[in-house]
C-alpha cells in the first residue's frame, strides 16, 4: 500500500508539473501573438477605435485601403524594399559563405587573428560608422542608389562567423577527394560545399532578409528621395504629422510584416536545421 501511495503521489506531482509547464507556455504564446492580433484588428478599425484600445475586428478595412491608395504609394515602397533586400541577401550570402568557407577549409597562421578582428568589429555600433560612411558614399555619388543601400551590408562579421562555425563539421575528405578528381576550388564550392550546406544557407538567407527588410537607419540616411523610399521609411512617415491615422498605420504595418512572416513560416524547418548545424 505504501508503494502504491508513493506512485500515486509521484503521478500527481508529474501531472501538476506538466500542467504548469503548458500553462506557462500558453501564457507566453498569448503575449507573443497578441501584438500581431492587435495589428490585424487595428487595420480593420478607424483611428479612434485603435486609440481607445478596441480588441475586436471592425468594418473599416476597405476605408483604410482606399485612404492608403489615395495618399500613399505603397506599391513603390514595397518594391523598393523587396528589390534592395533581395539583392542584399543574395550578395551577402555569396560573399560571407565564401569567406566562411575559406576561413575553415584553408590553413593559414593568420586566419585566426583575422577572425578575432572580425568578431571585435561586431562590438562597434553602426552609429559610430554612420557619418564616415555617409561622407564616403556622398563623394562617390552613391546616395539614392540601390548599391548605396546594399554595399555596407554585403559582408558582415556575424554571417562570416556563422558560415565558419557550420563549416567546422564539414567533411574535409570530401573536398580532398574532389581536388583529386580535378575540380577547381570554385567548382568544389558550387558542387560540393553548397549542396551539403543548404540548411545553413537557408538560415543565413532568412536572417539577412529580415535584417534588410526591417532596416531603417541606413536607408533613412542614404535614400533621400521619395522615389527610393522603403517600407520602414513609409511607415515611419505616417507618424511624423500633426495627426496620425492609426488605422492606416496598422494596415501599412500589416503589409510590411507579411513577407517576413511568410518566409519564416515556409522556411522554418530549414532555419532550425541551419541554426542547429547543417552537416550531420
Amino acid at each position: 500500500m505504501t508503494a502504491e501511495n508513493e506512485s500515486k503521489k509521484f503521478i500527481r506531482r508529474s501531472t501538476r508539473g506538466v500542467i504548469l509547464e503548458y500553462a506557462f507556455i500558453i501564457i507566453f504564446c498569448l503575449f507573443s501573438v497578441f501584438p500581431f492580433y492587435w495589428m490585424l484588428v487595428g487595420a480593420t478599425n478607424q483611428s479612434a477605435d485603435v486609440v481607445t484600445g478596441k480588441l475586436t475586428f471592425g468594418t473599416y478595412l476597405f476605408e483604410n485601403i482606399k485612404t492608403m491608395i489615395k495618399t500613399l504609394n505603397v506599391g513603390r515602397a514595397f518594391w523598393n524594399s523587396l528589390r534592395t533586400t533581395l539583392i542584399q541577401t543574395v550578395l551577402s550570402i555569396m560573399v560571407c559563405s565564401m569567406a566562411g568557407y575559406g576561413f575553415q577549409i584553408y590553413r593559414d597562421k593568420g586566419k585566426d587573428r583575422l577572425m578575432k578582428i572580425l568578431l571585435l568589429s561586431m562590438m562597434i555600433p553602426f552609429a559610430t560608422t554612420m557619418v564616415p560612411l555617409f561622407k564616403m558614399f556622398s563623394k562617390i555619388h552613391l546616395l539614392n542608389t540601390t548599391l548605396g543601400f546594399v554595399l555596407p551590408s554585403i559582408s558582415t562579421a556575424f554571417l562570416i562567423f556563422f558560415f565558419r562555425q557550420n563549416s567546422m563539421s564539414f567533411p574535409i575528405e570530401t573536398i580532398q577527394a574532389a581536388r583529386v578528381d580535378g575540380l577547381s576550388e570554385f567548382m568544389i564550392y558550387c558542387r560540393v560545399y553548397l549542396p551539403i550546406m543548404k540548411p545553413t544557407f537557408a538560415a543565413a538567407a532568412i536572417v539577412t532578409f529580415m535584417n534588410g527588410w526591417n532596416n531603417y537607419l541606413w536607408p533613412l540616411i542614404v535614400m533621400q528621395s521619395q522615389k527610393m523610399q522603403t517600407m520602414p521609411l513609409l511607415v515611419t512617415g505616417l507618424t511624423s504629422g500633426y495627426v496620425t491615422d492609426y488605422g492606416l498605420l496598422m494596415l501599412c504595418v500589416t503589409i510590411m510584416t507579411l513577407p517576413t512572416v511568410l518566409i519564416f513560416f515556409t522556411q522554418q524547418k530549414r532555419f532550425v536545421e541551419g541554426i542547429i548545424g547543417s552537416v550531420k
